[in-house]
């Protein structure tokens, strides 16, 4: 009679599987993002809708491109790629020229994301790597704004849309006009404060009655997906709420010293593409930290460096750099907060 076999069967770690696959996270991450693409398409038109469609397909097609020269198998099936094209076309201005956007695109996964290896190596964003390398490239088109709501945005482009490659975009102010639209100043309420000292009602900038890029322009939206996503546990809550908490640490301070020079907190939390950086691209699952004090530490570095760059440097918007340089330091705050091992002097 044969004895069993009693030798325990040892693999390697992780034990413990959690059922939900990075495929399930990531398209849930689109799902919150779909409500904030129908509301840029709402406000300005079928330009945002061919702005998205066009980051989106380029970054697919660049995923699929680096996949094949690496010899690797297709990624696009997980759905993170999706996301970089989508929060890319929603960083950027309404009319901003497809052409530049394509290039973005391909910047954005090529350069953040392929790179590195692909998906789970990347050390930044991939979205804000191709947001970054676009405004330098391009400055004069990614600060040209359009504002929302125009009378014939549904029948016609906003004419810099399809602006030729290495061409001069055309210019939207005539276009502007023939909308009947008189009181447009061309500025976001970022540009507006920091130049002209114009507050923006927080109401407007709540349910997105003013100009700026295509995604930043709804707070409400934006928080509904964000709450969305923590309540199914596909998002780290402490990353938002710390960038937001960070932002506030500092602009509380200078809004009761000076508060004719500084807007008043609602106003910077509300504002830009804080919200929409802090809830959907500081909380990248890779570029972030994982200790628990780590994420505390990351979140609050983004929102104060934020609004130091609003108010004390010369661009109006600071999210962006601020996000970037906390994905670097991500690796340093996370050996730094790493608790100490049981037993270990």
């Amino acid at each position: 009679m044969s004895q069993p076999n009693l030798k325990p069967n040892l693999r390697s770690s992780p034990h413990l599987k959690h059922p939900v696959t990075v495929e399930q996270i990531m398209r849930n991450v689109v799902y919150a993002m779909l409500p904030i693409c129908a509301w840029s398409i709402y406000a300005f038109g079928i330009s945002v809708a061919l702005l998205l469609a066009t980051t989106t397909l380029v970054a697919m097609a660049t995923e699929s491109l680096f996949c094949r020269l690496s010899g690797r198998a297709s990624s696009i099936g997980d759905w993170s790629v999706v996301i970089t094209g989508i929060l890319l076309g929603l960083t950027l201005p309404p009319g901003f020229p497809l052409w530049m956007a394509a290039v973005g695109a391909f910047v954005a996964v090529g350069l953040g994301k392929s790179l590195f290896g692909g998906l789970g190596y990347n050390v930044m964003n991939p979205a804000l790597v191709g947001r970054a390398f676009v405004q330098a490239a391009f400055p004069v088109a990614i600060t040209t704004w359009t504002p929302p709501f125009l009378p014939g945005r549904f029948v016609e482009l906003i004419p810099s849309t399809l602006t030729l490659p290495f061409t001069r975009p055309v210019p939207v102010d005539a276009w502007i006009e023939q909308q009947q639209i008189d009181a447009f100043s061309g500025a976001t309420p970022l540009a507006l404060h920091k130049f002209d000292q114009i507050s923006t009602p927080v109401s407007d900038l709540l349910t997105g009655m003013v100009a700026g890029s295509a995604g930043e322009t709804s707070a409400l939206l934006i928080i509904a997906g964000g709450v969305y996503l923590a309540a199914r546990k596909f998002m780290d809550w402490r990353i938002p709420v710390s960038v937001l908490l960070g932002a506030l640490l500092i602009a509380l301070p200078l809004w009761l010293l000076d508060s004719a020079k500084y807007p008043d907190p609602l106003f910077v939390l509300m504002s830009g593409g804080l919200m929409l950086g802090a809830v959907f691209m500081a909380s990248d699952m890779v570029a972030s930290p994982v200790t628990p004090w780590g994420v505390w530490v990351y979140g609050l570095f983004i929102g104060i460096l934020t609004v130091i760059i609003r108010q004390f440097g010369g661009l109006t918007e600071g999210v962006m750099y601020a996000i970037l340089l906390g994905n670097v330091l991500s690796p340093l705050i996370s050996s730094v907060t790493q608790s100490r091992i049981f037993g270990e002097r």
